[in-house]
Formats: structure tokens, sequence, C-alpha cells
């Protein structure tokens, strides 16, 4: 693999770009952000060699890192425009509509639906770093409707990044995506809403933040540009989700207001058997 094209130069298309570079010799890679700032900042931090809107014809792999809500158009204009030893990977929060968008695409084989289980609540090109996806999941759907050989330009690159490859249906990955990682998300920024409306009357409100609020709400400094697209794209399972969670908040306040002790800590004690479930998969 001698070339690689990404669009969408901040935090998870800049660090690929960097763990690439770091990990593959005589690698050339250019790229293109809609952010003229954010391109900028790449070709100084030499994220990228050089800024192009459109990969080369020998381009061997392109990476698609832009907001949910831009990928489907993205996706389809940039397969048009490849050659047929080019493959194209996203790595977008949601899955469904875009396989079902390209299921009969002429080039429907030179695509991979991919999404890194990576990140931090910081965005843009600054923020990116060569080992963000260091053994970090890649979940990986519709495997089998991808071209043999191109595919293996994928794998080169996610071997040299040290990532976990797993394989889901794309429905299946929108659903479980949208209570582990896109409820966590809202209830981060919720969270961080309702103190911020208590701060507009008691100002020292802050000063009794510890470290499990600043945990809780780290969230809450995600980029809006990239989550809102999210939340809209996975619509259905989301409010799936947040009525599951509203449901759960309303019987524990309920506990609460009844002085409900014995099941409250019934509950949490319940809940706490998380911890085994998460040491596992560590």
């Amino acid at each position: 693999m001698k070339k690689i094209h990404i669009i969408g130069l901040g935090l998870l298309g800049g660090s690929f770009a960097l763990g690439a570079k770091k990990k593959l010799a005589d690698l050339t890679i250019t790229g293109y952000d809609a952010n003229p700032q954010h391109q900028k900042d790449a070709l100084t931090l030499e994220i990228i060699s050089e800024a192009k809107e459109t990969p080369d014809a020998d381009t061997d792999l392109v990476i698609l890192a832009t907001p949910a809500d831009t990928l489907g158009d993205l996706l389809l204009a940039t397969l048009d425009q490849v050659g047929p030893n080019t493959l194209i990977f996203d790595v977008g929060s949601t899955k469904s509509k875009l396989t079902n968008l390209v299921a009969e695409h002429p080039k429907r084989a030179q695509y991979l639906a991919a999404h890194p289980i990576a990140g931090t609540e910081y965005s843009g090109p600054k923020a990116a770093f060569d080992d963000l996806l260091d053994r970090k999941v890649m979940i990986i759907c519709e495997l089998e409707k991808t071209d043999l050989h191109l595919k293996e330009k994928a794998y080169e690159l996610f071997e040299a990044l040290n990532l976990k490859l797993r394989f889901m249906d794309p429905e299946e990955h929108d659903r479980h995506l949208a209570f582990v990682s896109h409820l966590s998300h809202i209830s981060s920024f919720m969270l961080g809403e309702t103190v911020l409306q208590k701060m507009a009357d008691e100002k020292n409100i802050f000063d009794m933040a510890g470290s499990g609020f600043a945990s809780t709400v780290r969230l809450a400094k995600s980029s809006p540009a990239m989550w809102a697209p999210i939340f809209t794209e996975n619509q259905e399972n989301i409010l799936s989700a947040l009525d599951s969670y509203i449901a759960n908040l309303s019987s524990f306040r309920e506990k609460i207001a009844q002085k409900d002790k014995e099941g409250l800590f019934n509950e949490m004690d319940e809940i706490n058997k998380i911890r085994d479930i998460l040491d596992l998969e560590k």
C-alpha cells in the first residue's frame, strides 16, 4: 500500500493518518477538509503531505471521516470518482443507511462499512494523535460484500494500527451503538445543561464539582458538529434507548420520593454487576 486519501481531517481522520505514517513505510497521505482552517492545520502538523479534494487514480485507500449526515452523498460521489483498484471505507457511527444506500451501486464491492470505537471529547486535527486507534475495536459490517482483494488493503492498515476487528450486521450495530455510545453522550450533554441552568442562580456550584462530575460530564465537551448529525441519523434507535432510559430514571425518582432505601440499595446493587461485565471486556 502506497497511497491513502482522507476526507475529513479531524480527530479520527487525522489519527488514522498519523498512525499509518508511524507504522507503514513509504506512504503518501493526501486529504481534504471542508473547513479551511482544519485543512491548513493538517498540512502544518504534517497529517497530510498535500491538500486535494479528490484522490489520485492510483490511491489504495480512501477514508471518509466527515459528519454522519454528509457521508451518504460523499460515499456515492467518491465511488463514482475512484478507479477499480481503490477501496473506500468510512468511519461513521451509523451503518444501516449507508449500506442500504450503496446496496445496488455498481462499485459496491469497493466499499467497506467500518466504525472504529475510538475517540476523545476533543475535535479537529490538533486533537489527532498517532496512538488513538491502538488496540481499539473496529466494527466491520457486510464484509462479504467487499471485494476479496481490495479488503486486504484495509486489513493491512488495520493490522498496522493494532485494531481488533469485530463483525456485525448494520442494523445490529446501529441498535447497540444507540445504547452504549449515543445515549452516553446525550446523558452527558443533559447533565451539563442541568448544572449550567443551576449555575445561573448559584455561581459557586462548580466549586463542589469533584472527579465524579468531571468524568460523567466529560463527553459534553464533544463536538456538536459531529454529534447532532449522529443523533438524527440514528433517530429510531436513539429514541428507543431514550425511552428506556427515561423510564428507568422515572422509576428511580419514585423510589427516592418514597424514601425507599431498600429499593434503591437493591437496584444499585444489581446494577453494580456491570462492573464484572466491563472488567471481562478489557
